[in-house]
């Protein structure tokens, strides 16, 4: 019976589903580093979300790993390459947020444009600020999109049915995608950034994508500009973006990511704090839909990596 371990919170379909399929699966969710390389070398498998940093030090811990695999979206914390060329085969489900991810996204441009959390705030302190913060209609906006992937795509797809005029940039070719989601592509940041009334980061965090928005990207967007990051904290230059909030080149930042989670330094807390950010803890794939698409798309690649290596 092969052994799979589980460090971080999955929802309880995953583990059924790999009960069910006769993997023995030990649920650890909030394993502290030491005791995970203590243990780790016990199990075929290991699976993470992303608390979990699976670095060089824990992967040759895991001597008798055979799949590290990635509950969502992403793998940058793991070292790929690393456990790769150990032999370990690399997984992940990015097909399964993508709605929720891209909904959450259509939401906060909607809270963004119409301040409806800086209104619920100020009301709920007694205040009745009616008329203080005009929005607008997303109806006939334009939407930078960077990155048309999948959660680019569908959000995309969203904003259309809206009426949002959407243009993306993305170093893929993805002209035929683009065309048939009816979306005008920039050839580069510079020539997206100054048309768009709200930004949107759908990229993967890369050595490219750090901080590949920082002091110079923010000066060529548009003044009171609408700021959202539902991908990977680390992506945006966090103190270029706050010198942009209280200079009112952004107008709302909406932040579903930092660069650390939770945050730490005093200027990420000040960013946190500020009235015209609207910030939730990483909960795009914090659905029961998406984390039961999940369970069912991570167990099935499991089954069948797990399947192909009995049969070598």
């Amino acid at each position: 019976m092969l052994r799979i371990l589980i460090t971080d919170t999955v929802d309880e379909d995953l583990i059924s589903e790999l009960t069910a399929r006769g993997f023995h699966v030990d649920y650890r969710p909030g394993i502290s580093r030491d005791e995970l390389l203590q243990i780790v070398g016990q199990y075929d498998v290991l699976i993470v979300r992303s608390r979990t940093k699976v670095t060089r030090e824990v992967i040759d811990a895991g001597k008798n790993l055979k799949v590290i695999a990635r509950a969502g979206v992403g793998l940058d914390n793991i070292d790929v390459n690393y456990a790769r060329s150990k032999g370990i085969e690399v997984v992940n489900t990015p097909e399964g947020p993508t709605e929720s991810v891209a909904e959450l996204t259509i939401g906060f441009m909607i809270a963004a444009a119409r301040y409806i959390t800086l209104y619920d705030r100020l009301v709920k302190e007694g205040q009745w600020p009616k008329g203080k913060y005009i929005g607008f209609e997303l109806q006939g906006k334009t939407l930078g999109i960077i990155g048309l992937g999948r959660i680019g795509s569908r959000v995309a797809e969203i904003a259309k049915v809206i009426g949002m005029r959407v243009i993306a940039y993305d170093i893929a070719d993805v002209r035929e995608r683009a065309q048939k989601l009816g979306v005008e592509l920039a050839s580069s940041l510079d020539e997206l950034l100054p048309k768009c009334d709200i930004v949107s980061l759908h990229v993967p965090l890369t050595p490219q994508t750090y901080h590949m928005i920082g002091r110079r990207e923010f000066s060529l967007m548009k003044d009171g500009v609408i700021f959202i990051n539902t991908s990977r904290g680390e992506i945006v230059d966090t103190k270029a973006l706050l010198e942009a909030l209280n200079s009112g080149k952004v107008s709302v930042a909406a932040l579903d990511v930092l660069e650390n989670e939770p945050p730490k330094e005093e200027w990420e807390l000040e960013l946190v704090r500020h009235p015209r950010v609207i910030i939730t803890p990483h909960i795009g794939s914090e659905t029961y839909e998406a984390r039961k698409r999940i369970a069912q798309l991570l167990a099935d690649k499991l089954t069948k990596l797990i399947v192909v290596e009995q049969r070598k």
